[in-house]
């Protein structure tokens, strides 16, 4: 079995969730065992390794669990997305559109630097609006986004293509059908 495919068997779907005809992808199975977890982060390890990135930024919540991790084994800064009135300090702000209604997301203004280079990193890929805000907070404070990476990839919603179409390389281990 490949990394790719004993990773998505660790993903469990949950219908109907959070309204009726979704198929929620829950990835806290994957999370639980430590054995899984472990070949995801290798997995993002490896394609980064090299790449040398300045920092892994974690979109707001499940994308800290990974990129944290992440950015400790790379030997990186962390720089967490957060949801609005969540962050301390001075922050820029972002609005999108999302799946089920809209949101906001905000970092800090010193999370980045002109010139850093970040991976963007979630769980998941729906819509792209939680990415694509991401994306624009970072480049808007100087930073260069390399590549947003996801675990789980929705193409029926077109996230993937729409951050594609923006410019956006981006990476997913694991695609399902149906939303």
């Amino acid at each position: 079995m490949s990394p790719e495919q004993y990773i998505k068997a660790h993903i469990r779907t949950v219908p109907d969730w959070p309204e009726p005809g979704v198929q929620f992808r829950d990835i806290t199975p994957l999370l639980s065992n430590p054995r899984v977890f472990r070949v995801l982060i290798d997995q993002f390890v490896h394609r980064y390794f090299d790449v040398r990135p300045s920092a892994i930024a974690g979109l707001d919540a499940r994308g800290f669990i990974i990129g944290s991790v992440l950015a400790y084994e790379l030997n990186v800064g962390f720089v967490p997305i957060r949801k609005k009135g969540k962050l301390p300090f001075t922050t820029v702000e972002e609005s999108y559109e999302l799946e089920y209604g809209s949101a906001t997301v905000e970092i800090h203004t010193d999370a980045v630097k002109q010139g850093d280079r970040v991976v963007l990193i979630d769980d998941l890929i729906a819509t792209g609006g939680t990415m694509m805000a991401g994306r624009k907070l970072l480049e808007r404070l100087g930073a260069e986004v390399i590549e947003g990476a996801a675990i789980v990839d929705l193409p029926e919603l077109h996230g993937s293509q729409r951050l594609r179409d923006s410019g956006l390389p981006l990476f997913t281990m694991v695609s399902f059908e149906g939303h």
